[in-house]
């Protein structure tokens, strides 16, 4: 059996944000660092750093978190993965589904990388959707 990453750095952010943790740490790989900065660049996280221990790298990531008066924390990232290693799911540039009207992001695996919907739509290519994220 192989080991899920993406499936990894999805539950570690969406326990660390249900838990309120600042920050989370994760192994580093393309595939991580290439979803860690669609998350940065969509602004789901605040920052991102790169920590060797070991002679192994880590991604530290800060969370981002919003407060309001009456609730002092609210968990603003919700993450599901569907395409997995047992059921891979694929969709043409036609078909990739819009969540939430537009607010939320579908990261997708391509021929020419790891992108987002809208990247994708640009681009008129499809491939694997690998996470929703809203």
């Amino acid at each position: 059996m192989g080991k899920d990453t993406i499936a990894d750095i999805i539950t570690s952010i969406r326990n660390a944000d249900m838990n309120r943790k600042g920050t989370v740490r994760i192994g580093s790989t393309n595939i991580t660092e290439s979803i860690v900065k669609i998350l940065l660049r969509e602004g789901f996280i605040e920052n991102v750093r790169k920590h060797r221990e070991n002679n192994q790298y880590f991604l530290i990531l800060t969370l981002r978190h919003r407060r309001n008066k009456k609730e002092s924390y609210k968990t603003i990232l919700n993450l599901k993965r569907i395409s997995r290693p047992g059921l891979r799911i694929y969709s043409n540039s036609q078909r990739i589904p819009r969540i939430l009207g537009g607010i939320g992001i579908v990261i997708l695996s391509t021929s020419q990388g790891i992108m987002t919907d809208r990247e994708a739509r640009l681009k008129r290519i499809g491939g694997e959707i690998l996470c929703y994220i809203w």
